[in-house]
């Protein structure tokens, strides 16, 4: 089956199918974990006027997300998006501002994907485009603006001290989980998993099949296997 989807590929090139895919969950997590980060409570987009907030959203997406690009540009980013007038810089919780972040996310989304829609068409036409006849173009400006969002995510979530504990109890307890399962052979894996166990020509693959199942989980049902194969969930999650 590889093979065939790889027939005539390029090589170290994927087929436009993927790079949508790949440019839609950038796009969603982006402005989804923004969203998510102000209904919580960690942060108001109004801190980007503290010169020193600013400073450590530009930093923090240029060390994970753009190492070689210029701070100004991404500086010029997250002007850009604060220009929009669905920009919500402050949110209170009330059913205006739960309202106000639901727009500004689906229009953010639509601004990313008409961008590279837009110019993708422009380089390759209007015939209809798969598997090699294309690429997705994004423009410089859409990445740099894609990867502010990340960097918003990043340094109000992601890097706080306040959540390192729960991402370390977190990985505590799916190691545990994925240690449990590997120990019981196929008895805990759900019947497309457990055949793929049961064809598997070594321990490490056995192990990749494990981790792949943990990885299909939910938060919700990570937890509940959690329970019942290893015992109750620490309390902090």
């Amino acid at each position: 089956m590889f093979n065939w989807l790889r027939q005539g590929a390029p090589a170290g090139r994927s087929c436009l199918e993927a790079q949508v895919m790949d440019l839609a969950d950038d796009i969603s997590y982006s402005v989804h974990d923004v969203e998510d980060a102000i209904v919580a409570g960690h942060f108001q987009l109004k801190w980007m006027d503290n010169p020193d907030h600013r400073a450590r959203v530009v930093g923090y997406t240029q060390q994970w997300y753009l190492p070689h690009s210029d701070p100004a540009a991404v500086d010029a980013a997250l002007a850009r998006l604060e220009a929009t007038d669905v920009w919500v810089r402050e949110a209170d919780g009330s059913r205006k501002a739960m309202a106000a972040l639901k727009n500004m996310t689906s229009q953010l989304i639509g601004r990313f994907c008409l961008s590279a829609l837009e110019t993708t068409r422009g380089i390759y036409g209007t015939d209809p485009l798969t598997r090699y006849a294309a690429e997705m173009v994004v423009p410089e400006d859409t990445v740099t603006e894609i990867a502010v969002m990340k960097g918003l995510a990043t340094t109000y979530v992601m890097t706080s001290v306040h959540r390192q504990p729960i991402y370390e109890r977190q990985r505590e307890v799916l190691s545990s989980l994925v240690q449990q399962i590997a120990a019981a052979g196929d008895r805990h894996l759900e019947p497309m998993f457990a055949a793929d166990w049961r064809q598997a020509d070594d321990d490490d693959t056995r192990l990749r099949v494990v981790i792949d199942q943990v990885a299909s989980l939910t938060d919700a049902s990570a937890l509940a296997l959690h329970e019942r194969v290893v015992g109750p969930v620490p309390a902090l999650w």
